[in-house]
């Protein structure tokens, strides 16, 4: 069909990373959702940086055949340019906040009682500056996914 994958590909990012997100702030703040959303999350913190890096990688390989087909004005490639460093900043954010979702699935633990005692026994030393720090990094993932769309559409509607 000729399509280039990048832009079907680029919305599984688009959904999961603020998804992500949402649930991992939920999980730091609302204890009584962890026990519903925990493999949930645990999926998410897997399934978003591969999306990620899919969006990623198509978008090389469409900004490569763009320009080895001359079919980007040379006035634009700056912008492209951009597009794709904020694409990369997108993935690294994500694969942050999904470490920091997993460390929260492992380290906090929902309160549910039974084999979950010992987790629950962690120290607030140690969970409290994750639960912020996973806060922090669900804030910075989002930003970049919208500045990586914004650019992207505007690359797009603006012309190339």
């Amino acid at each position: 069909m000729g399509i280039p994958a990048h832009p079907l590909v680029l919305h599984a990012a688009v959904v999961f990373v603020p998804l992500l997100a949402v649930l991992t702030v939920g999980y730091a703040l609302v204890p009584p959702i962890r026990p519903h959303t925990r493999w949930v999350l645990g999926l998410l913190a897997v399934g978003a940086p591969v999306a990620a890096l899919l969006a990623k990688l198509s978008g090389d390989a469409f900004f490569d055949r763009l320009l080895s087909g001359n079919r980007v004005s040379p006035e634009y490639v700056p912008r492209l340019e951009a597009h794709q460093q904020l694409g990369n900043l997108t993935l690294y954010a994500t694969l942050g906040l999904a470490v920091l979702a997993l460390a929260l699935v492992v380290l906090v633990a929902p309160r549910s009682g039974g084999a979950d005692d010992a987790v629950a026994a962690r120290p607030a030393a140690l969970t409290v500056p994750l639960r912020v720090l996973s806060i922090a990094a669900a804030g910075v993932a989002v930003y970049y996914v919208v500045r990586t769309g914004d650019s992207g559409a505007k690359a797009v509607w603006e012309g190339l």
